[in-house]
């Protein structure tokens, strides 16, 4: 099979690789769709820990069941399905940059190996991990409606909370320091948008919540120095959700000022599969509309540029593409 293969720091190679094959439990997937995560492409680029080279990168997958294991049960060669990955592809198994990518037992028997059908495309059923991480944070958050939820950063994931917010009932306000960024925000139902680069985020905050600050804050973006002012930002009994994965000693984070204030800290980064499944239904009942998040397409043969992209902030979302991108149900 053809693959992205990563050979080390900044060193990514499409070229041929030898096929997976299905052993007891496991599954085989012919790749249709596989999502360009920011997390994948830091580990291409040496930027956080990765699996020893070389090594196939990728999370997100949609695609065909090409062969199942001894064992498998319920999936047949031919069946288009989207996987939940638990944190395994590209890291310790390879991923989905790939022709074929194999899906490991502990997937499969999570139920994280989900059937399609013709009302959803592989492109969008590939959105739907990165969707339910968000789903999870609402949950980790307690997110209610009505609540101000003020997002701070406006890239794909912050969009995907804002898509979650929006469809909690919540009043969304959204910050970023791009101004595209934030018209797509505001394209994608922000009620208020804050320029950072133009005005106070604190300011324009309690301008915009009556001086209560928002009842939820979400930190999409890694920054150590708004980690620190997350804290002002939120209402007293109000949730100040990390999820951008800031090193505690970098964050500056006032616990003392936490505490008398009574908001709860949170910090979330990955989702359940029961939230994997609940997103995809929610993309294929049009509940959730994640279609105008993909800015750009890829093949494999231009994967580097993929990656050049998305390490230069010039995609919001990118999809690799293998074909048909619509599944087919018999």
């Amino acid at each position: 099979m053809k693959a992205a293969v990563a050979h080390g720091a900044n060193d990514l190679r499409v070229e041929e690789y030898p096929d997976p094959s299905a052993g007891p439990g496991e599954v085989v997937i012919r790749t249709k769709a596989a999502g360009i995560c920011s997390k994948s492409v830091r580990a291409v680029l040496g930027l956080e820990s990765a699996p020893p080279p070389p090594f196939i990168p990728g999370q997100e997958l949609a695609g065909e069941i090409s062969a199942t294991g001894p064992g498998v049960r319920g999936f047949f060669p031919g069946d288009p399905v989207a996987v939940y990955s638990a944190g395994l592809l590209g890291r310790s198994v390879n991923g989905s940059c790939a022709e074929l990518a194999l899906v490991p037992k502990e997937i499969v028997e999570a139920g994280g190996l989900v059937r399609l059908d013709e009302e959803i495309s592989f492109e969008d059923a590939v959105m739907a991990e990165p969707l339910a991480c968000t789903f999870a944070a609402a949950r980790a958050n307690r997110m209610k409606e009505g609540q101000h939820v003020l997002i701070i950063g406006c890239g794909s994931v912050g969009l995907m909370h804002l898509k979650t917010a929006k469809w909690s009932g919540c009043k969304v306000i959204a910050a970023d320091c791009n101004a595209a960024r934030l018209a797509l925000a505001g394209q994608m139902g922000a009620g208020h948008l804050i320029n950072t680069s133009q005005s106070s985020l604190l300011d324009e905050t309690m301008r915009i919540t009556g001086g209560q600050g928002a009842e939820v804050v979400i930190l999409s973006v890694l920054s150590p120095a708004l980690a620190a002012d997350c804290l002002r930002l939120t209402a007293q009994g109000g949730v100040c959700n990390l999820f951008s994965e800031t090193p505690e000693q970098e964050a500056g984070l006032d616990k003392a000022a936490a505490a008398g204030r009574q908001i709860r800290l949170t910090g979330s980064c990955a989702a359940t599969a029961a939230d994997f499944r609940k997103c995809l239904q929610l993309i294929k009942e049009e509940a959730i509309i994640v279609s105008d998040m993909i800015s750009h397409r890829f093949t494999l043969d231009n994967v580097q540029e993929a990656v050049e992209k998305s390490k230069n902030q010039e995609l919001i979302r990118g999809v690799l593409t293998f074909g048909e991108l619509f599944s087919l149900s018999f």
